[in-house]
């Protein structure tokens, strides 16, 4: 698998996504390795329970551009994949979004392996559409990777109409596999702050609404005055969030906690009132069932695949993005009744525990391999025959 970012070196979702990914296909009989990014400037391999991790050291060139960056990452890739191994060590090729694009073609066709792509997320629905050339060039870097790929794998079904939509891919191409959740978070305590406690946790980008969250805060505050809100994660948006904490008058209601790793958040989730993510685009959204599993109730916005999680309203409150009132209105409801807003979580849990375990979602990933290698690999993922080995390459491209 080929992946731009995995743990402990992650940044959002995909990472994670990758991690518990490999180490369940393993389970499956898969032999699993994966290409990412090391943040130390050198190449590092480990095992990572069962799956050989090699983190490769981008070129320090400067790079004037993220896109600039990305092709020198993809070199870097590759130098490392062709001196590491040949051909015949993998079955397939599986590639996470377009930053591993042009490595995952290049290897696809230097090792005559399959290619397979999960778009977790495009350009198109990250940016309400196309509206420069940066943007163009990665909305057709992702078309390319769909194109050269045999299965395309989305997270949702608001992702499948996306993709098809957008880069006119074949509905029949398309195969909807949901994130998982990893069990230790139904592990979690619970140890609710004798204050009402809101929190956010993801990027700070427009599009998950962490500004509109602030604006609502504002309004909760009113009608419950001790409540308290803090973010956790990094991005573009952290200056201009602390500013605006600090206009609506929120210093010693609102923070921001930088990035977290899996056991302070943990901590943060055990303590919550409620989780907020009102996303305005959200491909899937798996901080709503890390706080669904974590048994905290969840105010989500109206969008992709957070809608489809978080369905009917028997599990969390759905409002919509973009308007603060609305989502003042929800998180003040859900604290103000904490009886009826655990009788919602403790619903929530049991929906992320029966629908969203990694060893389904292993198994349905192995059938899309299955079909792309046909008579290869059995539904087990297990060899057909003593020639064929069991790397499913995962060359997770991200």
């Amino acid at each position: 698998m080929l992946a731009w970012e995995y743990p402990p070196h992650h940044v959002g979702g995909l990472g994670r996504h990758v991690g518990h990914l490999g180490k369940a296909l393993l389970e499956r009989g898969a032999e699993v390795t994966v290409l990412t990014r090391s943040v130390s400037g050198n190449t590092e391999v480990w095992d990572d329970g069962g799956v050989k991790v090699v983190a490769v050291a981008p070129f320090h060139l400067h790079p004037p551009d993220f896109i600039s960056w990305a092709a020198q990452f993809n070199v870097a890739l590759l130098k490392e994949a062709v001196g590491e191994f040949s051909a015949g060590d993998f079955d397939l090729v599986h590639a996470h979004d377009w930053i591993v694009a042009y490595a995952a073609k290049a290897l696809k066709d230097t090792w005559k392996v399959p290619l397979v792509a999960t778009i977790h997320a495009t350009e198109f629905g990250r940016q309400g559409g196309i509206h420069n050339p940066m943007q163009a060039h990665i909305s057709e870097t992702e078309w390319w990777l769909c194109y050269e790929a045999s299965r395309v794998i989305v997270c949702s079904r608001y992702m499948r109409a996306e993709v098809a939509a957008v880069f006119h891919v074949p509905r029949d191409k398309i195969r909807v596999i949901p994130n998982g959740i990893d069990s230790s978070w139904f592990l979690v305590r619970r140890q609710k702050t004798r204050e009402p406690l809101v929190i956010y946790i993801g990027r700070l980008v427009v599009e998950k609404g962490p500004l509109v969250l602030v604006d609502a805060m504002a309004e909760v505050v009113k009608k419950v005055p001790e409540a308290r809100l803090l973010f956790a994660g990094t991005g573009p948006l952290q200056g201009e969030i602390a500013s605006r904490i600090a206009a609506k008058g929120l210093e010693g209601r609102a923070r921001l906690l930088g990035h977290l790793d899996d056991e302070r958040l943990r901590d943060l989730y055990s303590e919550a009132w409620v989780a907020a993510f009102p996303s305005a685009y959200e491909p899937f959204g798996i901080v709503a069932l890390e706080a669904m599993a974590t048994g905290v109730p969840v105010v989500v916005g109206s969008a992709g695949g957070l809608r489809e999680i978080v369905a009917g309203g028997e599990v969390g409150l759905v409002v919509e993005p973009n308007n603060p009132i609305a989502l003042a209105e929800a998180i003040t409801r859900l604290l103000s009744d904490p009886e009826a807003a655990e009788a919602m979580a403790a619903k929530a849990k049991s929906r992320a525990l029966s629908e969203y375990s990694w060893a389904d979602i292993a198994g349905k990933t192995v059938a899309v391999y299955d079909e792309v290698l046909g008579s290869r690999l059995s539904v087990g993922g297990l060899p057909a025959s003593s020639g064929a080995k069991r790397h499913a390459g995962v060359v997770a491209r991200t």
